[in-house]
């Protein structure tokens, strides 16, 4: 493959392991396209996006507009003349006159095996619907949401002890390396997109912070693995007796507890015994806000949780 015109565009980590992967095998973009820096942090100070970060120091342009809505954003991107444009988790809507301009069109790296969880959070939906496993699709993008034709995807098992953050850097990587091993024959034509079948299709919906509170009345296994799939963000939580909000970050399955649902049933050094609505669940790790993470026989002394 002949120097191919690459525009990338991304975000969060996520897409900075695609980049990587490019650049690592001599595949530099001509330009990078990110989000615009936010404010982070307890300053709130002005943040640049990881892809940036990296882009800026393999001394690849960066473009941060606000949206590609624009008459003049469409201008400047077709004024770059690429034969490719490579999305992966950029966050911002990709307008037809912007899919348009790529003589190879827009390939987008999407974190699960398409037809299977379309949308803003396919990593922690897998884990939600106890998947046995999950993977990448490398996707050619129309203006649909993530149903375009779908030119590979390559698989992975799901751990049952696996948090979202653990499966995300999984993840990330083999899109990287997909990415790497089949963009040659996707810009030479000789691998050719397979049209998605629409009535297999699942969605993964955004995540809202109130997504992410634990309901003790649902099974012990279910919200084991509601706990993984919310960590680290935003992190799954309940309130206790004097309304403080608990993040749990480690639980595992207990089978035989039966008690009152929500009934905290045993303290030691192992953790804390949850009764849920079928089975228990023992708290490993946990926190309170404004505090570091603690095990639970640490915990128990910040907080009375009877």
């Amino acid at each position: 493959m002949s120097d191919p015109r690459i525009i990338f565009s991304g975000t969060p980590a996520f897409a900075l392991a695609s980049l990587r992967a490019l650049v690592e095998a001599g595949l530099v973009p001509i330009a990078v396209y990110t989000q615009p820096d936010r404010p982070a942090g307890r300053g709130r100070q002005m943040t640049a996006s990881v892809v940036k970060k990296f882009a800026c120091e393999a001394g690849i342009p960066v473009l941060q507009p606000q949206t590609l809505q624009s008459a003049e954003v469409v201008r400047e991107f077709a004024s770059l003349k690429p034969d490719i444009m490579i999305v992966a988790a950029y966050g911002l809507i990709l307008p037809q006159n912007i899919l348009d301009v790529p003589t190879h069109g827009c390939l987008n790296v999407h974190a699960s095996v398409l037809p299977r969880w379309r949308g803003a959070a396919p990593i922690q939906a897998a884990i939600l619907a106890n998947d046995a496993s999950t993977g990448v699709s490398l996707m050619r993008m129309n203006a649909g949401l993530d149903c375009g034709p779908v030119y590979s995807t390559r698989s992975v098992a799901i751990s049952m002890t696996e948090s979202a953050g653990e499966l995300h850097d999984r993840l990330a990587e083999l899109g990287g390396e997909l990415l790497v091993s089949d963009l040659g024959r996707i810009i030479d034509g000789s691998l050719q997109p397979v049209d998605q079948d629409d009535n297999a299709a699942s969605y993964a919906h955004k995540i809202k912070k109130q997504d992410a509170e634990i309901d003790w009345a649902k099974p012990a296994d279910a919200l084991q693995r509601h706990i993984r799939a919310y960590n680290p963000a935003p992190g799954a939580y309940f309130f206790s007796k004097n309304s403080e909000r608990v993040k749990v970050w480690r639980a595992e399955y207990v089978a035989g507890v039966n008690a009152a649902v929500g009934t905290f049933v045993k303290y030691d050094k192992d953790g804390i015994v949850v009764a849920c609505g079928r089975d228990g669940l023992r708290l490993k790790e946990l926190q309170l806000a404004g505090k570091r993470r603690a095990l639970a026989h640490e915990f128990v002394s910040q907080i009375d949780l009877r």
